[in-house]
């Protein structure tokens, strides 16, 4: 399966959806768009971090340049109608539409606004240059989200070296650490670390309530990222548990389990749940622990009530 048709591959089918000059709801818009392009139902079933459907949000960026441009005039909302400019367009450029297409629309006398790109304070180079580039095969907030992901890799590259770095007891104080951040310490709950004779490794003690009625048991294992931890480590994870009349217990590691290990640990009786390097350093930056946050970016969008 390819991938989702890029947002400006969304344009030229949204201007002929409009070919008509009658007034239509951007989702119709969107969708006859993306029944011209052949996007399949899989490739519609792909959703972006947001929660929104991918297809549907390339489609709306479309409409949002074609109307920025003017070749779509915004007559209420969530409504657009297409313009002699985007009539003219579309008459030059009828398979594929670009952002230079768009630009060249600023020098057009007849267009009753141009199409600007936007610079920070201080910034040469057009944002809309940036975020935007008629090579990229993301929308903006696509862009964004890419980016953030790509910091977040490495960041999680950063948390396994620094905790390699580190004596084994940080580690335990650290997974009891996060296991208390995602709230399963209660609220009046409490983690302990521990190191108990014949135990089988026990390295934590979740309290999930004052009285400790209830009671999650950590294994935490500082292991090198090519190691991978095996069968036999469950089993005695789960005997250890067993030991101690539990029913739950978390193995967290900061290399990867074998999938016989994963296989054991979702057929035995006792809940176990197994968190990896890459799980653990995904749930440390969700859930703030070993990070901080360095910058806050604010998106915004027009407030249609506001205008209405």
């Amino acid at each position: 399966m390819t991938g989702v048709p890029t947002w400006d591959q969304y344009m030229a089918p949204c201007l002929r959806a409009l070919e008509d000059g009658q007034v239509k709801r951007s989702r119709e818009i969107v969708q006859a768009a993306a029944d011209l392009l052949g996007v399949t139902p899989e490739q519609r079933a792909i959703m972006i971090p947001s929660g929104q459907e991918q297809w549907v949000n390339r489609g709306n960026w479309a409409l949002s340049y074609l109307a920025r441009a003017t070749a779509v005039e915004r007559t209420a909302r969530g409504r657009y109608r297409i313009t002699d400019a985007g009539r003219d367009l579309l008459a030059k450029r009828p398979d594929r539409i670009t952002e230079k297409d768009l630009r060249a629309l600023s020098g057009d006398p007849n267009a009753p606004h141009t199409f600007k790109a936007f610079s920070a304070p201080g910034q040469s180079t057009p944002v809309a240059a940036v975020v935007a580039d008629e090579t990229s095969k993301l929308d903006p907030e696509e862009q964004i989200e890419a980016g953030v992901a790509r910091i977040h890799a490495d960041i999680a590259d950063q948390l396994l070296k620094r905790i390699l770095g580190q004596e084994p007891v940080f580690f335990e104080q650290a997974v009891l650490d996060l296991l208390m951040a995602m709230g399963f310490g209660g609220a009046d709950g409490k983690a302990t670390r521990t190191q108990l004779a014949g135990d089988g490794g026990i390295d934590g003690i979740v309290d999930q309530d004052a009285l400790g009625l209830s009671r999650i048991y950590v294994q935490a294992k500082r292991y090198a990222s090519d190691n991978v931890v095996g069968r036999p480590a469950i089993q005695a994870f789960v005997g250890a548990l067993a030991g101690n009349q539990a029913n739950q217990g978390v193995f967290i590691t900061t290399s990867r389990f074998s999938a016989e290990a994963t296989s054991f640990a979702q057929q035995v009786p006792t809940r176990i749940v197994l968190i990896d390097g890459e799980r653990l350093t995904r749930l440390m930056i969700r859930y703030g622990v070993g990070v901080q946050v360095k910058r806050t970016v604010q998106l915004v969008e027009v407030d249609e009530d506001f205008f209405e």
